[in-house]
C-alpha cells in the first residue's frame, strides 16, 4: 500500500510541474509578445518627436520669416504652463487641506489625516 501511495503522490507533483511548466511557458510567450509591443512604440514614439521636432524648425522658420520671434513665443508658452501646473498643485494641495480640517472639525478624520 506504501508504493501506491508514493506513486499518486509522484504522479500528482509531476502533473503539478507540468501545469506550472506550460503556466511558465505562457508567461514566456506574453513577456516576448510584450517586448514586441514596447520596441514598437518605441520606434513609433522616436517617429513622432523626430515629426514633431521638423515641424517645430519649420514654424519657427515661417515665424521668423515674417518678423515673428518663435522662440519667445515658445518660451511665454512654457512659462503659461509651468504656472498653471504649478496652480493645479497649490489647489489640489489647499483641497487637501480643507478636506482634511473638516474631518477633524467633525470628527471624522483617522489619526494620521488629524
Amino acid at each position: 500500500m506504501g508504493l501506491g501511495s508514493t506513486a499518486k503522490k509522484i504522479q500528482m507533483m509531476s502533473d503539478k510541474a507540468e501545469q506550472m511548466y506550460k503556466q511558465v511557458q505562457q508567461l514566456q510567450n506574453r513577456i516576448i509578445h510584450l517586448e514586441e509591443e514596447v520596441d514598437d512604440t518605441h520606434d513609433t514614439v522616436k517617429n513622432l518627436d523626430h515629426q514633431l521636432d521638423e515641424q517645430r524648425e519649420l514654424l519657427l522658420a515661417i515665424a521668423d520669416e515674417r518678423g515673428i520671434d518663435g522662440e519667445e513665443i515658445l518660451a511665454e508658452a512654457a512659462i503659461d504652463e509651468a504656472e498653471e501646473t504649478a496652480d493645479g498643485e497649490t489647489e489640489s494641495e489647499a483641497n487637501s487641506v480643507e478636506t482634511a480640517e473638516s474631518k477633524s472639525a467633525e470628527g471624522t478624520a483617522t489619526p494620521t489625516e488629524q
